[in-house]
């Protein structure tokens, strides 16, 4: 589309003719994310073009139809993108100190793989139900569809492995 094209739709719209506005609203978003593509970082551009298609909307009465259209949706842009760099600008920033806690996940770790060490230690069918109810917290009935046991078997599976797990923790084996 031309800056005429753009020039006689605006003409249109503030007549009235929403149709035109709609497609004219589509055709500038559309220049616009080109337009900010090239100026700003990807995760504004979205952002940018929506206040600048609100502003349009906002200020549609001002635009004078005896001038060109393109000089008047470049100065809004540009407006925008200046508001948007002196944002980013006095944006504050922190700092991070060298020494930036971060947790230790080594207990943790060392925990689930003595979790599973204990687990293989136990038959697959009581090891399973017990990831699936205790760890992952399905129901017995959703555990028992899962794994084709009955109710009464998971139960049973989970009691035993349960007692068996503790065993092993404590030294002992069954």
């Amino acid at each position: 589309m031309t800056d005429a094209d753009w020039r006689a739709m605006m003409i249109a719209a503030q007549s009235g003719n929403a149709v035109l506005y709609r497609q004219l609203l589509g055709e500038l978003g559309a220049w616009l994310r080109r337009y900010y593509a090239r100026r700003l970082p990807p995760v504004m551009v979205d952002d940018t073009v929506q206040e600048v298609l609100l502003a349009i909307h906002e200020k549609r009465h001002t635009y004078d139809p005896k001038q060109a259209f393109g000089p008047w949706l470049a100065a809004i842009a540009r407006y925008k993108w200046v508001d948007r760099i002196r944002a980013m600008k006095a944006a504050t920033m922190e700092e991070i100190s060298e020494a930036f806690p971060a947790d230790d996940h080594t207990e943790k770790m060392q925990t689930a793989r003595s979790l599973e060490v204990l687990l293989s230690r136990l038959k697959p069918p009581q090891a399973e139900v017990i990831r699936l109810v205790k760890l992952q917290g399905l129901s017995i009935e959703e555990a028992a569809t899962r794994t084709g046991q009955t109710i009464a078997l998971v139960k049973v599976n989970i009691h035993r492995g349960i007692a068996k797990l503790s065993a092993l923790a404590q030294g002992g084996d069954q």
